[in-house]
């Protein structure tokens, strides 16, 4: 039990350093860009695009209008329109192909990577950087206790959960108003 406290204290110690790291006023341009915007997409691959989805499932909850991208009901992106793409890289393919498609109509892109001269930095409107190392081994080559891109992908999700609470927070949302948008077909 001992390791596996030690496992966790290590992880919740490198993420609590990359968040550290963020600049706190990009939530509030966030916050307005989801205000303002007409409809949220959200992008990523590979475990990126599992966290940009949770993010999607909470921005619905917040009444946004919310979609992901490669889904069969996702509508084309418009001018105006916001999208949320993930890549710890920032050279991720297809993640970059449709931010640079998004920013050329016209819509907004926020980029959250760890790499702040990245294709996908470069097709941004905004971009999050998060000091988070993506690449590595389990022995830690990466700068990270943590095989690959997880401390990526952990301080991603973290960074977005704040985002949400913040709008809660600003918008004075409730956990009822969310409650009332959570699915009921399961």
């Amino acid at each position: 039990m001992v390791a596996l406290q030690t496992a966790i204290d290590d992880i919740l110690h490198e993420n609590a350093l990359v968040l550290k790291q963020v600049d706190t006023s990009l939530i509030d341009l966030i916050l307005q860009r989801l205000l303002f915007s007409p409809r949220i997409f959200v992008t990523g691959k590979g475990r990126s695009g599992l966290i940009a989805r949770c993010f999607a499932m909470r921005l619905m909850h917040l009444g946004l209008p919310t979609y992901v991208v490669d889904e069969t009901t996702t509508p084309s992106i418009r001018r105006s329109d916001l999208l949320f793409a993930c890549s710890g890289s920032g050279e991720t393919e297809e993640t970059c192909l449709t931010a640079e498609k998004a920013d050329a109509v016209g819509a907004q892109v926020v980029a959250i990577t760890t790499e702040h001269d990245s294709r996908l930095a470069h097709a941004a409107t905004l971009t999050v950087v998060l000091q988070a190392p993506h690449k590595g081994s389990a022995q830690g080559q990466c700068g990270s206790v943590q095989y690959a891109g997880s401390l990526f992908e952990q301080s991603t999700l973290l960074f977005c959960e704040a985002v949400i609470l913040q709008a809660m927070r600003t918008w004075h949302t409730s956990f009822t108003d969310l409650s009332d948008r959570h699915a009921n077909l399961e």
